[in-house]
């Protein structure tokens, strides 16, 4: 980041606006108007629309002491593009509005538009408008995304059904491993004044600073005609989303702890600071992998990928929700995921 500081009063809201927008480009054929006008218009041809908001707050969320704002530009948009493909849509565009206090200067909320900008390059969608003002303190982040999905192809949470598999992509846990070794460090560093020591953690640090929504999943379901039952994306914790999927569903569940994935880094990590992976991955959250059902028809199709493990399968709900230990033993599922509102 630049050592030049500007000051956003300096600029205006309009003149923050223009500077902040002047290198946005448009990439998809929908966006019929972007920014400068008193609202978007996009034209999806006979898709259906998707929908999805988040809101981001500092110190609630994510802790600028150890986020680069590059690093929060990208993660705000790809938080908000996971919801999106967890509906099996694709992202199409953004709305963007921030509220800023003037602790932040003009250079610093460039370094945050360059990740907003890197993420939308990457996965192909446009900016198409927001709103930025003041704020007493902090920084807060709102992103709408929009998507498209073909008519009725769209993925719900209430579809699971009895003797679907219950499957998930990548690895989970990382992220959270990530969190509590970068919290470790600040507090450390707050402490003793000592520079963190992040040395063979790239991995699961990158996993809470960088995640990466799952585009090439969805790809992969309509290239091999795979149509899930439900889906959702992992925030709050396997255990949490799992029985979001049961409730909605007015299902049971069986998980195996044995087929929980992990990456090796992830685990060693864990056992170094005497946590357990499982409950890492049951109830950490931010990992932003894919969570889903499919019925049985798709087992080979599923199992082919080695990016996606199938780890249990769906019940009657009279037969509860349970997880089954690598000893063997059948547990309760028991959510413990991040609840914003405690």
């Amino acid at each position: 980041m630049s050592t030049q500081r500007t000051e956003i009063a300096s600029l205006g809201e309009f003149g923050l606006i223009d500077h902040l927008t002047k290198n946005n480009e448009t990439k998809q054929s929908s966006t019929i108007l972007s920014v400068g006008d008193d609202a978007a218009v996009i034209d999806h041809s006979g898709m259906q629309t998707v929908l999805s908001t988040d809101l981001l707050v500092e110190g609630i969320h994510f802790d600028l002491s150890y986020t680069p704002l590059k690093h929060l530009g990208y993660k705000s948009v790809v938080v908000n593009l996971s919801d999106i493909y967890a509906m099996n849509a694709t992202p199409t565009q953004i709305l963007l509005s921030i509220a800023i206090s003037n602790k932040f200067s003009v250079e610093a909320l460039d370094e945050f538009y360059d990740g907003v900008y890197t993420a939308c390059e990457k996965y192909n969608v446009d900016l198409v408008g927001g709103d930025t003002t003041s704020s007493q303190r902090g920084f807060v982040i709102s992103i709408t995304a929009i998507g498209e999905v073909p008519q009725n192809k769209f993925v719900k949470r209430d579809g699971a059904k009895p003797n679907d598999l219950i499957c998930v992509s990548g690895d989970l846990g990382g992220a959270f491993l990530g969190l509590t070794i970068l919290e470790r460090e600040k507090r450390i560093f707050e402490e003793t004044g000592a520079q963190p020591d992040l040395e063979n953690q790239a991995y699961i640090v990158g996993r809470m600073l960088k995640p990466e929504a799952r585009k090439d999943v969805i790809e992969y379901f309509e290239a091999h005609k795979v149509m899930p039952t439900s889906m959702m994306d992992i925030s709050d914790g396997l255990s949490s989303e799992l029985l979001h999927i049961c409730k909605q569903s007015n299902v049971g569940c069986v998980l195996y702890e044995d087929k929980i994935p992990f990456n090796e880094d992830s685990k060693a990590f864990a056992y170094k600071l005497e946590l357990d992976p499982t409950a890492c991955a049951l109830s950490g959250g931010e990992d932003y992998e894919l969570l889903f059902t499919v019925s049985q028809a798709d087992y080979e199709k599923i199992n082919e990928n080695n990016g996606l493990s199938i780890i249990g399968y769906i019940t009657e709900a009279a037969e509860g929700k349970n997880i089954i230990t690598r000893g063997g033993n059948k547990h309760e599922l028991v959510a413990q995921g991040w609840n914003h509102m405690k």
